[in-house]
């Protein structure tokens, strides 16, 4: 027991600075835009869509069911929210679980000592869990980890009883309790391997790892004694029913799983697993076999970590020449050689038959090469007692076995625990989203910590000096202490998104160099971003995400025409990327490129979402661009056309689209109409969508106002000032109720507020002049009318209602000023000729202009 609070101590003390990290990487999607952690979700959508909240059988899925993962963000989620800080402390708790389960596993097999201590470090402290611990979307992997962990406790104990005389127990013929017990276990292990798979896919291997278990551990079968036994050559009929059940069991959960998805395999993009979509079969055989090799040296030597190996981080190897292959050539031979110790037969089962090979009352354990296999402080290794479930096992959370198991089944043993749950990730059975993942190796590396731990155990064993020994242990020891001091660093690249995408950099520079300009985007810091968007399109200048998150910046920036060069770069890379189309129609729109805007938000509404990563997203903009070519049909007075691109928008919106705005927008339409029953249904749907939505409660206070309902009226608007007192608009809204109230200093007090609160706004500013005017306020309404003149010294309406208040006011030569600063903009403009001919006619009586003069600028006219 106090190995095991010894090693989930330092597994949680590593972690304990990641509780103020922040959310990094895939968490945005899988958490902080994933509608399946909202309350007002459904929970069973948990049980129809993938870890990123897209249906299943979409075509766009990545096929990832990890309902329990998902489950366990919503409690999150429910309890305090999206911060960071729970999502964290639950992923370092369930790190310790898993810590102190596998400590516990281990200590059976390796005999106690410092041995299942070493190995329940190792996993500890080992810096490849980092990614799988730090990231909150990494808890599926731990989560797994757990279920799996359990699933084999669950075995060795159905194991243990069915061990007892023979397999009697579980064959019924000790008793009904016994059996019962027996196969009880067996099925707490099948719905522990299904939780496991529940967590992550990879979680289903467990079934596997439990029969290897079986058969090395247990039975303490040789690699050719358990194929002789599966293929029939030799009979166990006990064994061979438990790995029935086990087989049957995966075999239903595969098909369950693969039913549930749609019985089709997911897509991915080119850059997710490069090698999957080369054309050369020499290519993806060498790629494919060197993958695994590159995944064992992160376990031996983690130095060189990365959040995403996408796109070109390891290389293609595209012939035989290539010098990688030689690692790989070094790999396999080196698996082949710890297979062999398993395969080669006893040395000494002469030994064996006459009862000196086997622990027996407490005499020592020799084992094929004579030596007596130790603990630390060199005591013999003590058989538990027969009856090891209820004996020293039933103190113990993993049951051991009759007894320490010979080396080398032990190494077979690790070897299928490391290899087994890795399987999924080799692109043998069917091609996987990734190159490498370093989370997808927390479960492997329980197999690997064993494979160090036993190795360690049988070396200290054939060191005859205590000083040798000692040695050893201080290697062991400072193996942990790097291993720690590495994890303690990655924690720190894991601590925030810009710490993450730098440390990523020399590994995959394209991908890193995009996302930390992302981040520094994000911090406004507009220059450092661009730079680094355009490092990233240096390694890889095809990267759709990439050249569009430029081309946003540079519209920010307001640097229009850049911008539409990098989005059609965009488009030209990925045809599907709506976001591109909906920005390229938003500036098109802006420029009074009206027609071209047109077409360009019709093209991007007709893209299907099928294949696509993200449909959510995609939906999200089709339906903005349908919403932006609505505002503009409804402004060039459309109404009717407005309204049936509005209703498309509504159908094709995704759940977590805010519809707030295209409801209001479609109760403008409807009052354009003087339809004001649809227009007041759908402000009031804006308002239940959003009920803090300000431009709402001011169309909506205006539709009660047309309609009598003055009071009703009254309290939107002072609704919509309430939640924003700092929006000149709302006042501006307000004081022409006013106004229409003939409240006239109310209404001259609202405009004076509106001016004041958005000074640089021209619509604001203007409108207030007007309101000051028909409240008879000249002089306050000639400051307003010059402010705005100010703002917009181009537009002639402006200088002709300052020279049209300035004449009011008696400013004749200002007022005859403006006037003439306004025809020169529009010359043919009727109402301001008709000003200015009375302001001349004035001016000739009050003698301030001749009779020539006014001629000659009357025939200018």
């Amino acid at each position: 027991m106090i190995t095991e609070l010894l090693c989930t101590a330092a597994a949680v003390g590593l972690y304990l600075n990641t509780l103020d990290a922040d959310f990094c990487y895939d968490d945005s999607r899988a958490i902080k835009t994933n509608q399946d952690l909202l309350p007002e979700t459904p929970w069973t959508n948990i049980l129809y869509d993938d870890f990123w909240g897209t249906l299943l059988t979409h075509s766009g899925s990545h096929k990832s069911f990890r309902p329990l993962c998902t489950l366990s963000f919503r409690l999150n989620y429910t309890l305090h929210g999206l911060r960071p800080w729970g999502f964290h402390l639950l992923n370092v708790a369930l790190h310790g679980l898993v810590t102190a389960l596998f400590t516990a596993f281990s200590r059976p097999l390796l005999g106690g000592g410092p041995w299942s201590l070493l190995a329940g470090l190792l996993f500890a402290s080992h810096p490849v869990h980092t990614e799988a611990v730090a990231g909150v979307v990494g808890r599926a992997d731990v989560g797994a980890a757990l279920a799996f962990l359990l699933s084999l406790h669950c075995y060795a104990r159905h194991c243990g009883l069915r061990g007892d005389a023979g397999g009697a127990v579980c064959a019924g013929q000790r008793g009904g309790g016994s059996a019962a017990r027996c196969w009880g276990w067996m099925l707490g292990s099948l719905w522990c391997a299904a939780a496991s798979m529940l967590w992550k896919e990879q979680g289903v291997t467990v079934l596997a790892v439990s029969a290897a278990y079986d058969l090395f551990v247990i039975q303490r079968l040789r690699l050719r004694q358990a194929l002789d036994l599966l293929l029939g050559k030799k009979k166990n009929m006990p064994l061979l029913l438990s790995l029935g059940v086990l087989a049957s069991w995966g075999m239903f959960l595969l098909s369950a799983r693969l039913y549930w998805m749609g019985n089709k395999p997911p897509n991915f993009s080119n850059s997710d697993n490069p090698a999957a979509d080369s054309p050369q079969f020499l290519t993806r055989t060498l790629t494919f076999l060197h993958l695994p090799a590159a995944n064992a040296w992160i376990l031996l030597c983690p130095d060189r970590l990365s959040f995403d190996w996408s796109m070109d981080a390891v290389p293609l190897v595209r012939g035989l020449a290539d010098g990688r292959n030689l690692h790989t050539a070094a790999f396999y031979g080196g698996f082949i050689l710890l297979l062999l110790v398993g395969v080669r037969p006893p040395a000494c089962r002469a030994k064996e038959s006459n009862g000196k090979a086997h622990v027996a009352n407490g005499k020592s354990v020799t084992n094929e090469n004579g030596y007596h296999a130790t603990d630390a402080n060199h005591n013999t290794e003590q058989a538990p007692p027969k009856n090891g479930v209820n004996g020293s096992a039933g103190l113990h959370p993993f049951p051991p076995p009759p007894s320490v198991p010979p080396t080398p089944n032990l190494v077979l043993f690790s070897l299928g625990l490391l290899s087994l749950p890795f399987v999924p990730a080799t692109n043998l059975f069917f091609y996987v989203g990734f190159v490498i993942a370093e989370r997808v190796l927390y479960i492997p590396s329980m197999g690997f910590c064993l494979l160090i731990a036993a190795g360690a155990r049988a070396w200290y064993v054939r060191l005859r000096t205590r000083g040798r020994r000692a040695s050893l242990l201080c290697a062991c020891t400072g193996l942990v202490l790097l291993n720690g001091l590495r994890t303690v660093q990655r924690n720190g690249d894991w601590s925030n998104e810009e710490n993450l995408y730098k440390s990523g950099i020399n590994v995959n520079p394209a991908k890193a160099w995009g996302n930390l300009g992302n981040v520094l985007k994000n911090q406004g810091k507009m220059a450092e971003a661009e730079t680094a968007y355009r490092n990233a399109l240096h390694y890889r200048g095809n990267m759709a995400d990439m050249l569009y998150n430029l081309g946003l910046l540079l519209q920010e920036s307001e640097r229009f025409s850049e911008a539409l060069h990098y989005y059609s770069l965009a488009i030209g890379s990925r045809p599907t990327l709506a976001s591109a189309y909906l920005n390229t129609g938003i500036i098109l729109m802006n420029q009074g490129n009206l027609d071209e805007a047109k077409r360009t938000f019709l093209t991007c509404a007709d893209i299907p979402d099928e294949n696509l990563k993200d449909p959510h997203a995609h939906k999200s903009s089709v339906t903005s661009c349908l919403y932006n070519l609505g505002k503009l049909l409804h402004e060039q007075g459309l109404q009717e056309e407005a309204l049936s691109v509005y209703k498309e928008a509504v159908q094709k919106m995704p759940r977590q689209f805010a519809p707030h705005s295209l409801f209001n927008m479609m109760g403008e339409a409807y009052m354009r109409l003087n339809r004001l029953e649809d227009a007041g249904h759908w402000y009031r749907e804006s308002l239940r969508a959003k009920p803090d939505h300000i431009p709402a409660h001011l169309t909506y206070g205006k539709l009660l106002s047309i309609t009598g309902q003055k009071t009703e009226a009254e309290q939107y608007y002072l609704r919509a000032i309430q939640l924003d007192p700092t929006k000149g608009n709302c006042y501006m809204h307000y004081g022409q109720f006013l106004l229409e109230q003939e409240r006239l200093s109310e209404a001259a007090a609202m405009a004076e507020r509106a001016a004041q609160a958005d000074g640089s706004e021209f619509d604001v500013v203007f409108s207030a002049a007007h309101m000051l005017r028909q409240a008879s306020l000249n002089e306050a309404a000639e400051r307003q009318y010059e402010r705005a003149a100010r703002l917009r010294p181009d537009y002639p309406a402006a200088l002709m209602n300052l020279g049209a208040i300035l004449h009011l006011n008696g400013k004749l030569p200002e007022a005859e000023a403006n006037y003439l600063r306004a025809l020169q903009l529009k010359p043919d403009d009727v109402i301001t000729q008709s000003n200015l001919r009375k302001l001349w006619n004035i001016m000739e009586r009050q003698g301030l202009r001749t009779k020539h003069s006014l001629g000659t600028q009357r025939g200018d006219l």
